[in-house]
């Protein structure tokens, strides 16, 4: 099947269009900007600038991708978006490129649910199998990890790293990180909480009952106990069950958090001087 452009479509001449693509009636695709093979366009939408698009993709009515960061220390760098194969955008969503600062690039793995009115902002990193749902909003530099969920109308603090197959509840505002396989909710709080594991989600993937379990013993360590932080934290690095490969995920990522300004592990990343010390330190 070959390619089909709607007469009315306004497709700059340095796009790359790959085969069997559709593109709807006035759907804009600008310079620098590559559609891999078999995705559709619908009406209207529009892909700025500096995106590159994956296989079978999908893109809704009026959906903005590849916009200029809203961030006023952009100040016109050339920066990126990557978006892998088979993710669905639906109507009226906005992605970002990335920032100078941020890295350059904001990026969206493959195989991801977007649906409409969701605003994922600069240097946004979303990994695959991921569902955020209407009306949610990402600020920047937040990063969400594989087969996690987030559900309608949540609030996501810049910094914030949602963990994998974690599951953020409606309405939820997160201002901290949230570790894998866990259900997070803010609903009529001032702020999400991590209420218990993601039982629902765990099983439906096919995690091992033995990992599951060892997860809940580590979830009431850490939530349900009365030690600080710390003290649970180092309690559970002593115990059998952090050898578990999804508790000692769970157990890396609190750690992380923790470290990090008021629990976002991504904010010792946020200024220039600590990107520098940090450079220097890996090399």
């Amino acid at each position: 099947m070959s390619k089909s452009i709607h007469p009315s479509a306004c497709i700059d001449s340095s796009a790359e269009i790959g085969p069997e693509v559709v593109i709807g009636p006035f759907a804009v695709v600008g310079p620098g900007v590559s559609i891999g093979r078999g995705s559709r366009l619908s009406p209207h939408c529009h892909i700025v600038t500096r995106t590159r698009l994956g296989e079978y993709c999908q893109v809704g009515t009026a959906a903005v991708v590849g916009g200029d960061p809203q961030d006023i220390k952009y100040k016109g760098e050339d920066t990126n978006l990557v978006i892998g194969d088979r993710s669905r955008i639906c109507e009226f969503v906005t992605i970002n490129r990335g920032t100078g600062i941020g890295g350059g690039t904001t990026s969206i793995g493959s195989d991801n649910l977007i649906m409409a009115y969701v605003h994922i902002a600069h240097d946004c990193q979303v990994g695959n199998n991921v569902i955020i749902t209407n009306n949610s909003q990402l600020a920047g530099h937040v990063h969400i990890e594989d087969q996690a969920w987030i559900s309608g109308a949540c609030l996501l603090h810049h910094f914030v790293t949602v963990g994998t197959l974690s599951f953020v509840a409606p309405c939820s505002g997160v201002r901290t990180d949230i570790p894998p396989y866990m259900v997070a909710d803010g609903y009529n709080q001032d702020v999400a909480k991590v209420r218990n594991i993601n039982l629902e989600g765990l099983r439906r993937h096919q995690v091992p009952e033995e990992s599951i379990k060892s997860l809940k013993a580590a979830f009431r360590l850490v939530y349900r106990g009365k030690r600080t932080r710390e003290e649970a934290l180092r309690e559970l690095a002593d115990l059998e069950i952090a050898q578990d490969p999804f508790v000692r995920a769970f157990f890396d990522h609190l750690t992380a958090s923790h470290a990090g300004y008021q629990n976002r592990a991504l904010e010792r990343y946020r200024t220039d001087k600590t990107r520098k010390l940090l450079r220097v330190e890996e090399e």
